[in-house]
């Protein structure tokens, strides 16, 4: 499972980069306004110093809701980087950008999916990626981590090489439940990748070794 990083920001990057399991970035316009980083300009050099910080993918999403208006962006964010995936909203004509994408070789990520047929149709289009949102689908009651199973079956049963992105990931048992599914990448904030890191007999192993190893010592 590849573990991407949900975030513009890039101290959070940095760290999750130092603890050598980080695959790539996805961002959204969300999390660039969190960042204080307004304007196209601005934006897009915030881009490329991602792109500069990390070895793997680095989603950028498209703004625009028409086909031409995605084309557009989306070729300048291709430019920018090789290591941009440009990140197309679920709708018709993001479908169709999709398709453009796909025959141009450029690679997408296909976001704000919630349903399998959703799914079936940007693996249809070419996208590379589709994020299914675990967590906003979580929020209403409905299984996110069920949603998962169901497109990674589909692809499988079909052999689509669209990679499926847990995306809208909230806590480290999302990781885990999704790992277990068979997602092919999750992307969520620095917390719940580093919160893999906790359990409390490690805790207090720990620090029982280093009692005994101190009491030996003094001997």
């Amino acid at each position: 499972m590849k573990f991407f990083i949900d975030t513009a920001n890039l101290d959070d990057i940095r760290e999750a980069q130092e603890l050598g399991v980080l695959d790539g970035v996805t961002t959204n316009p969300s999390l660039m306004a969190k960042e204080g980083i307004t304007g196209k300009d601005n934006i897009m050099a915030h881009y490329k110093a991602i792109c500069d910080l990390v070895e793997g993918d680095v989603s950028a999403e498209v703004i625009g809701t028409t086909f031409d208006e995605m084309v557009r962006e989306g070729e300048e964010l291709a430019d920018l980087d090789d290591n941009i995936v440009v990140k197309i909203p679920m709708i018709k004509d993001g479908v169709k950008a999709l398709k453009y994408f796909s025959e141009k070789g450029i690679r997408t990520n296909c976001t704000l999916i919630f349903s399998a047929g959703q799914a079936l149709l940007a693996a249809k289009a070419g996208a590379s990626y589709v994020s299914p949102f675990v967590g906003r689908l979580d929020d209403i009651s409905t299984d996110g981590v069920a949603l998962i199973e169901q497109i990674v079956n589909i692809y499988t049963n079909y052999g689509f090489t669209t990679e499926v992105l847990a995306a809208s990931i909230r806590h480290p048992m999302h990781i885990i439940q999704c790992a277990e599914v068979g997602a092919d990448v999750m992307t969520g904030p620095l917390s719940a990748i580093m919160a893999l890191l906790n359990h409390p007999l490690t805790d207090s192993g720990l620090a029982k070794f280093l009692a005994d190893h101190k009491k030996a010592g003094a001997k």
